[in-house]
């Protein structure tokens, strides 16, 4: 059975990638939207390109954090391959808490960033404060801490079904029984 801790990343990672899937199919939506009300109608609407901007920021930044649990962002490992293991295993710590650093620095100023434009409003949807465009940055930052620590405490989740569920979970099914 898995760790409490491990469970709520679970959560947390399927709640981010619906966040990230959701706002990339809406901004997939939007922009045609605002192509046609632009080309075909006459008119072109003010709303779609802030949104889908917003929905961009959304999908990047969250997505990025569910990219990182599942092992699938961008590493180059050539000249690690190459070092000794003891050295291998330092550098893994190494990365890990200077990833625990910038994700808390970014948090940390994201949020602050999002809190003094909170008041300043987007010219084309006068509705939407500044900071709520920006939140994607603390928010995704946050999420990517805890799955690094989540990392750094219970090892690498990249292997689990929830991660992986994409490839063929038929595989670690058991075969049907002849009869």
């Amino acid at each position: 059975m898995e760790p409490l801790f491990v469970r709520w990343m679970d959560r947390l990672y399927l709640a981010a990638i619906w966040i990230a899937g959701s706002a990339i199919t809406l901004m997939a939506l939007i922009i045609p939207w605002g192509v046609f009300s632009r080309y075909v109608m006459g008119t072109g609407s003010q709303w779609p390109e802030p949104i889908a901007i917003l929905l961009m920021m959304q999908f990047t930044f969250i997505g990025a954090a569910c990219a990182y649990r599942a092992g699938g962002h961008i590493a180059v490992n050539m000249l690690t391959e190459q070092l000794p293991q003891a050295v291998q295993a330092l550098l893994v710590w190494v990365v890990d808490g200077l990833m625990l650093l910038i994700c808390a620095f970014v948090t940390w100023y994201g949020t602050k960033l999002c809190l003094e434009t909170w008041n300043q409003g987007v010219s084309e949807l006068p509705w939407l404060p500044v900071g709520a465009t920006y939140a994607a940055l603390p928010i995704g930052s946050a999420v990517t801490l805890l799955f690094v620590l989540e990392k750094c405490l219970y090892g690498a989740q990249n292997t689990r079904a929830i991660v992986r569920y994409e490839e063929g979970l038929d595989d670690h099914a058991p075969a049907p029984q002849e009869t």
